[in-house]
């Protein structure tokens, strides 16, 4: 898996460059390049890459059902939606890249959080404040119900919006409470630190003779995850002015060795994001520390397996204060070169962001309603949120949320790559966790100088 990521890398490395001859990703900066409105006859054709189309179930579920209704309320625009070449979230910028240099790329895409510097620099992506003007943009972020001021700048790159926050959770961690109580742990058990998170673990082990604990951080669409554990522990990845590489320090480390601690004691388990989906479906763990986006899937096993679902927040490592929250998923960009699908894209974009969408993708995928609004009394989803226990500690954390910060320059996956192999190689495989996480900072630093 780490081979194929890191000739993914170098590929994309490679195809990089040669974009960046015919691609600066600046967009103009004159109030005349603002993009006309469609004329209500003006039939327009847009393709919509989306990475949340490569499951079945409630992901594909819902974005299909608000395209549906984005083209009753926009009969002229017509969106063809595509998943990424490959067929996984991990392939979402190579297989942009690819059609790029096709010169046939898609006019919006969705894009990790962590592709922001790449996706502005390299891609082409454009500035949504150029194409439609600040005004309009603001008031896209306003509204009845806001975006959160937490969320609403993590697209930001140069002071302009080009990427729209889309979908995206704090690091939640489920719990199977059925099989707590069989194990002996209390239905009001303070899970807060990864001390409790282990103990609790332990009797849930000694009862099954399985490790009953997952943590989706050490894999690479896990990055994020990892992230908030390093800034959990009172480290940082990379310096405020995104020059200096910091996952080697030993606040990165010691985050590192706590996991490993808990794979020694057989609570921690070795199992790659599948299977720790499975694993909690199935009964056969009891935590799972991974995405709100996964909420969505776990009731349905739940509801189906005839166990509780419950979740709490991010735990704290012992000597912090509290944990620090990083968040996950994605932006959407617009890449078309074209005036009215720009226009057009501009038009999904807005509608795949508005309370409409955010009501359908929190409710039934699990992601947080970006405008949080919908989930106070007489909101959309006020009712909701009550009765589902995993959204207001998910809800909780964004009040403190910390950006996933993505790398500088072209060789930032192979960046995100070095750190997430670094931590896996202390959790599960021993290695001393200071030199490990010291040595590949040391190379990743190289990298991006």
């Amino acid at each position: 898996m780490r081979l194929r990521r890191t000739v993914a890398a170098a590929a994309a490395l490679v195809a990089a460059t040669a974009l960046a001859a015919c691609s600066s990703g600046a967009a103009p900066e004159s109030a005349a390049s603002v993009v006309p409105e469609l004329e209500a006859d003006q039939q327009v054709e847009i393709v919509f890459e989306s990475y949340n189309l490569t499951q079945a179930g409630p992901w594909t579920d819902t974005v299909n059902q608000l395209l549906e209704e984005f083209h009753a309320e926009h009969p002229n625009i017509t969106v063809k939606a595509q998943p990424p070449q490959g067929g996984t979230v991990d392939d979402v910028v190579s297989s942009v890249q690819t059609q790029l240099l096709a010169g046939d790329p898609p006019d919006v895409v969705q894009l990790g959080f962590n592709s922001l510097d790449f996706a502005a620099s390299q891609l082409g992506a454009k500035a949504m404040n150029d194409l439609v003007g600040d005004e309009a943009v603001e008031e896209h972020f306003g509204g009845e119900n806001p975006y959160h001021p937490r969320a609403k700048t993590l697209g930001d790159w140069n002071e302009k919006t080009y990427g729209m926050p889309y979908v995206f959770s704090t690091p939640m961690l489920f719990v199977n409470k059925t099989l707590l109580e069989e194990a002996g742990v209390p239905a009001d058990a303070d899970l807060s630190t990864w001390d409790e998170v282990q103990e609790a673990g332990a009797k849930v082990t000694a009862m099954t003779g399985k490790p009953s604990v997952d943590v989706a951080c050490f894999y690479a669409s896990g990055e994020w995850c990892l992230q908030a554990l390093v800034n959990s522990n009172g480290g940082s990845v990379i310096s405020e002015d995104r020059t200096t590489i910091e996952f080697g320090s030993p606040e990165a480390a010691g985050a590192a060795e706590r996991m490993a601690e808990m794979y020694e004691a057989g609570v921690l388990r070795n199992a790659d994001s599948a299977a720790q989906l499975e694993g909690l479906a199935k009964g056969d763990t009891a935590f799972l520390l991974n995405s709100a986006a996964v909420q969505g899937m776990l009731l349905e096993a739940a509801e189906a397996g005839g166990w509780e679902l419950g979740g709490v927040g991010l735990p704290a490592f012992e000597g912090q204060d509290q944990s620090v929250p990083v968040n996950s998923g994605s932006a959407l960009y617009i890449l078309s070169d074209d005036e009215a699908k720009q226009r057009a894209a501009w038009e999904l974009v807005s509608f795949l962001t508005s309370d409409r969408a955010f009501e359908l993708i929190t409710s039934q995928i699990g992601y947080l309603p970006l405008r949080t609004g919908l989930t106070d009394e007489g909101g959309a989803l006020h009712e909701w949120a009550q009765s589902i226990p995993t959204v207001q500690p998910n809800l909780d954390q964004l009040d403190r949320l910390e950006a996933w910060r993505s790398f500088p320059g072209n060789s930032y996956t192979q960046v995100s790559d070095l750190f997430t192999t670094a931590a896996e190689e202390v959790v599960y495989y021993g290695k001393p966790a200071e030199e490990t996480m010291s040595e590949a900072a040391d190379r990743a630093q190289a990298l991006i100088d």
